[in-house]
């Protein structure tokens, strides 16, 4: 099989919780108001702007791409993010990104009270919690007295795991099952998905993505365990020698030049 028709059945075996996917269906409005008035359970959710692959870096310069940042009608902002693996601490993931965004939209001046509300919809295929549950939400709780605070931060977990019949197992389903449609309840969805996996035009476009990513060592969910691998040897020399990860990277003779998409890993 020759490197373009393996990059095109490549192209056509994603789902949306492929990064690479959702990224083409997250450029549409419409998708990203549908899933999230599932996930927000609010049918009269909307979303005004919505920016794919939105990208922003700490003080420290560590870049970190959002899978999409979206802006509601009420002024709250938004992260959705799709992840295949259970690789990491998750939750410091929804943390960093919240922290991220968050120092991203305040303004100079603004005082704390008029920061915009931040919400992340941390979507998984695994089952984090172990609960049984399609959605958790996980709140601010006083310990003493069991009273609910808020901070103007929001985190909601979303799994492809489990299966309990409710209106976002069944979206999940969409999300992850090659054949799955719903364009009665996810019409929006469907519509994107079917696009990119089953005609010409959207194939083609998800072929660029993917070369692209190819290109930028960035080729999540086809070699997503090539570049794990790999950030797995860079932490174990740093752990084993108490290296940095500049040295562990230049020891295993990675380019300099890739050293920013590992960092991100790390």
């Amino acid at each position: 099989m020759g490197n373009r028709a393996r990059i095109r059945q490549d192209a056509m075996s994603l789902n949306p919780i492929d990064d690479a996917l959702f990224q083409k269906m997250a450029e549409d409005t419409g998708f990203c108001q549908e899933i999230l008035q599932v996930v927000l359970n609010d049918k009269a959710l909307q979303v005004t702007d919505n920016v794919p692959q939105f990208m922003i870096k700490n003080l420290q310069g560590r870049s970190c791409i959002l899978d999409v940042k979206c802006t509601l009608g009420d002024g709250r902002i938004v992260n959705a993010e799709v992840q295949k693996s259970d690789n990491d601490d998750h939750q410091r993931r929804v943390r960093y990104n919240a922290a991220l965004l968050t120092a991203n939209i305040a303004e100079p001046g603004d005082r704390f009270k008029a920061i915009p509300n931040v919400v992340v919809v941390f979507i998984s295929k695994f089952d984090m919690y172990k609960s049984g549950k399609a959605l958790y939400h996980v709140d601010r709780i006083i310990r003493e007295n069991g009273t609910m605070v808020d901070n103007g931060f929001s985190e909601l977990y979303v799994n492809a795991e489990v299966q309990d019949d409710s209106d976002v197992a069944k979206l999940m389903d969409i999300f992850t099952r090659h054949d799955a449609y719903d364009d009665e309840m996810f019409p929006i969805t469907s519509k994107r998905k079917r696009l990119f996996k089953t005609t010409e035009e959207g194939v083609n476009e998800m072929c660029e993505v993917i070369e692209k990513y190819i290109a930028e060592g960035r080729r999540e969910g086809i070699s997503e365990g090539r570049r794990e691998g790999k950030a797995e040897d860079i932490r174990s020399l740093m752990e084993s020698m108490s290296l940095t990860a500049e040295q562990a990277m230049k020891a295993l003779k990675i380019p300099a030049g890739e050293f920013g998409k590992y960092m991100t890993l790390l």
